[in-house]
């Protein structure tokens, strides 16, 4: 593969406010990355320091192997779309999907037939002569990103494009977005707080806190093989279970204040203190005898899933299967050994 985006030892200052810490990364040419990560973290300030919106403080970027430092955003040849839209209200569809054939000299003929294509590519075609005041808010999004479609670009950046739309219109752009990226072969950079969007959208996640990169990788690596305990927090809905213990005196076990026990697949320091990270929908009703138990807090059903939450308010439990379980119940699980993960409560770091 080629990369199409390398960025090495990437720092952004604002004052003293250190917003990017040396950011090194590669995105492949053709692929769809998602940068995620808390409000703050660095993802939409690293996302408008590719697109040239942001002047970084030092490092290297480049784009189709060109160096881009310094160099304005209008000639980076790149394509943003914003979560405002950000469509001229008094320009058309059409208007506003060929503005920047125009303002580069394209004739009209020619800018109108590239429209014609861009609006059959994106359901458009019937909305060409409405102004954005008669459009819904995912029309309203295919237009913005019709508008990046049209210049043809050597990368589409996107800036949580869907979080002003309601939940089932985001779930149907998630798929019309990573479907158009599939048919131009593009090179997309999406940033989203949502780490659903991300699993479901991305073959490359990157995880960021605090202007660093914690984590990097496919989607489903980051979910099974979290390097530390954020990561494993932030990848995976609902949110891991995370629970102190301290690691039995043979190692193969890890005890829990209340007398419970989990055992391990592979031995680990006697007597260390750990954090155990439990999966909501690894954990399983026992149906017999268990070495873990918890007391039923709160019951949630939606019908396809059970939600199952402690009295304590310390775990979690999904299961597709209607529990007939009450307020007050006590539970038994089964616990997968090899589904534990474990964290040093000091570092976070996974062990």
């Amino acid at each position: 593969m080629t990369a199409q985006i390398e960025l090495k030892n990437i720092q952004k200052h604002y004052g003293v406010f250190h917003a990017l810490k040396g950011v090194s990364l590669t995105i492949e040419k053709g692929s769809f990355v998602a940068l995620v990560g808390p409000s703050g973290c660095g993802k939409s300030t690293l996302l408008r320091s590719i697109a040239g919106l942001e002047t970084i403080t030092s490092g290297d970027l480049h784009i189709a192997g060109k160096a881009m430092n310094g160099v304005p955003p209008r000639h980076r040849d790149i394509a943003m779309v914003f979560q405002s839209y950000a469509l001229y209200p008094h320009m058309t569809v059409e208007e506003n999907l060929t503005y920047s054939l125009r303002l580069h000299g394209v004739n009209k003929a020619e800018a109108k037939a590239k429209a014609a294509e861009v609006a059959a590519t994106t359901g458009l075609s019937a909305l060409l002569p409405r102004y954005p005041r008669q459009l819904s808010g995912g029309q309203r999004q295919r237009v913005a990103m019709g508008r990046a479609i049209i210049r043809n670009p050597k990368a589409f950046l996107f800036d949580e494009p869907l979080s002003n739309l309601d939940a089932a219109l985001r779930v149907q752009m998630r798929k019309e977005i990573r479907a158009l990226h599939d048919r131009l072969g593009a090179t997309s950079v999406y940033v989203t707080h949502d780490q659903i969007e991300a699993m479901t959208m991305a073959d490359w996640v990157v995880v960021m806190r605090d202007g660093i990169i914690e984590q990097q990788g496919k989607p489903l690596d980051l979910y099974d093989h979290p390097v530390n305990r954020f990561v494993a927090g932030f990848i995976g809905s609902p949110a891991m279970n995370f629970i102190d213990g301290t690691v039995s005196e043979d190692g193969r076990s890890v005890m829990f204040a209340a007398g419970e026990r989990i055992p391990l697949t592979q031995p680990v320091e006697p007597n260390r203190k750990v954090v155990a990270g439990l999966r909501p929908e690894n954990l399983r009703v026992a149906q017999g005898p268990a070495d873990f138990h918890f007391e039923v807090g709160n019951v949630e059903s939606t019908g396809s899933a059970t939600y199952l939450t402690s009295k304590d308010g310390a775990l979690q439990l999904v299961h597709t299967d209607r529990l007939g379980f009450a307020v007050g119940d006590r539970v038994g699980l089964d616990i997968d050994p090899a589904l534990v993960h474990l964290f040093d409560p000091q570092t976070g770091a996974r062990i």
